[in-house]
């Protein structure tokens, strides 16, 4: 049974949605899970990735590497990391684009709009009343 009368089900619709996201949209769409300790730590399952995360890809070929993220490439829905790349036939090296749900976020690069996101999205403090606020 459909849940909400203004969200579409269907999936022509759902795909169109998704590929043709613009980048603000699209910045959601790429989130990653945290690892276990920062998960425990914030109380955050997945944030969208950024720049200077450290990641570690857990599937596909290239599973098990670590490295910082150094480009979010919206466009295509991929994140470049360092040290995973290829080399071309002329000699040149080229960074893999690996899917951001395909990797776990082992370090995050901390700034006030990124704590400010993990101090709303902690699920200890979901429904819950603080000191100050009855105060």
């Amino acid at each position: 049974m459909k849940q909400k009368a203004t969200v579409s089900c269907s999936r022509r619709k759902n795909r169109k949605a998704h590929f043709t996201a613009p980048s603000h949209i699209r910045r959601k769409l790429m989130s990653a899970p945290l690892s276990k300790d920062l998960r425990t730590k914030y109380n955050v399952r997945s944030v969208p990735i950024r720049r200077d995360d450290e990641v570690m890809i857990v599937r596909g070929h290239y599973h098990d590497r670590e490295g910082k993220v150094t480009q979010c490439y919206r466009k295509k829905f991929r994140i470049h990391i360092e040290r995973v790349t290829r080399d071309k036939a002329n000699g040149q090296t080229v960074p893999i684009g690996i899917h951001p749900s395909k990797v776990v976020i082992t370090k995050l690069k901390l700034d006030k709009d990124r704590k400010a996101l993990l101090e709303r999205k902690n699920r200890s403090l979901k429904g819950k009343h603080s000191d100050k606020d009855t105060a």
